[in-house]
């Protein structure tokens, strides 16, 4: 089968590789569609990792085979695929967080093209108890919540108490996170929401998906906030660059008291005084990174999906296609999210 692997640091291509056989308690999966993430440049980036490997980590499709021991699906059913696969047994994991593994105690779990071979591909083999049910998605259209609306669906839920109706909740960077960050909070809180973007036509396209308010993000971007804020700040920003501007940012705005929950891997670096000068953090702010969410997340945010509520901006591309594709991403002239189809 076709597979797109990292080859070496800095380098990636379509190989021929085995279709692989599910061990006891996995799935073998035909992948229809896999999402294209910041993620996979930062690994194509990398070094250090398991060459070669398959990348993809957003994985949607139906199942090929059950490997021994696997009850509950059946083959031709469709699923998606959860984006760590940790333990199973410790605390964490119990809870359905194996975002938060111990096996991996203060680093990332790994997953799908995120350490074993991902999706980027015409199968792949996933734990059974990691696959969700797709219950009429379009395995493609579905493809970018494995990720792109889990992350941001944990995020916000992290946050969830600050963000009552009578607060309000800014999100930058529209892009593959950000678009459906918009969609999600106006699904699940009544807070107003501010997006913020560089570009003027993702800020017009944030408004469909439910923004409030949108913000150019330029010299003037915090002043305007606070002006809509009536100089208060956000109780709760949601940031998907994580650079250094957007956090000086997202510092700037945020209230008292309020949650700053950064997302993005842009390599920003976020200043803390232990004072709370002008331009840094204001008093009792909480800062909070993230990683993917919970399996009940990931079940969450398919009943959304299902409920017409959330709807990843998909732009279908063959899988041939991934490196013209993680260039484009590079370039930031993705709208929304490409997925790949094998």
């Amino acid at each position: 089968m076709k597979a797109y692997q990292l080859l070496a640091p800095g380098r990636a291509g379509l190989t021929d590789v085995d279709v692989p056989s599910p061990g006891p308690g996995e799935v073998l999966l035909r992948v229809a569609g896999c999402g294209v993430c910041h993620s996979d440049l930062h690994l194509l980036h990398a070094s250090g990792l398991p060459y070669p490997m398959t990348l993809g980590h957003e994985p949607a499709g139906t199942v090929a085979e059950l490997g021994a021991g696997v009850h509950g699906w059946e083959v031709g059913q469709g699923a998606l695929a959860y984006i760590v696969w940790g333990c199973g047994m410790c605390r964490r994991c119990a809870e359905g967080a194996e975002n938060a593994c111990e096996r991996f105690p203060r680093g990332l779990v790994p997953g799908p093209g995120l350490g074993y071979p991902g999706a980027m591909a015409e199968y792949m083999v996933a734990p059974a108890r990691s696959l969700v049910p797709l219950d009429g998605l379009d395995p493609v259209e579905a493809a970018p919540l494995a990720d792109a609306g889990l992350t941001p669906y944990h995020a916000i839920d992290r946050c969830r108490a600050l963000l009552t109706p009578a607060a309000t909740a800014v999100v930058i960077g529209m892009g593959g996170l950000g678009h459906l960050a918009v969609q999600i909070l106006r699904a699940v809180t009544g807070s107003r929401i501010v997006a913020v973007d560089v570009d003027p036509a993702r800020l017009a396209a944030a408004e469909g998906y439910g923004a409030d308010e949108t913000v150019l993000s330029d010299e003037d971007a915090a002043g305007r906030v606070l002006e809509l804020t009536k100089g208060v700040g956000a109780d709760v920003v949601l940031d998907f660059v994580g650079s250094g501007p957007t956090l000086s940012l997202a510092a700037r705005v945020l209230s008292s008291y309020g949650c700053l929950t950064v997302v993005g891997l842009a390599g920003g670096t976020l200043a803390f005084p232990a004072a709370s000068p002008p331009q840094g953090l204001p008093w009792g702010a909480a800062v909070t990174k993230p990683y993917a969410g919970t399996r009940r997340d990931l079940h969450e945010v398919l009943a959304l999906a299902r409920q017409g509520r959330i709807r990843a901006r998909v732009q279908r591309r063959p899988l041939a296609a991934a490196t013209s594709v993680l260039a484009e991403l590079e370039a930031g002239t993705i709208e929304g999210r490409a997925v790949l189809t094998p």
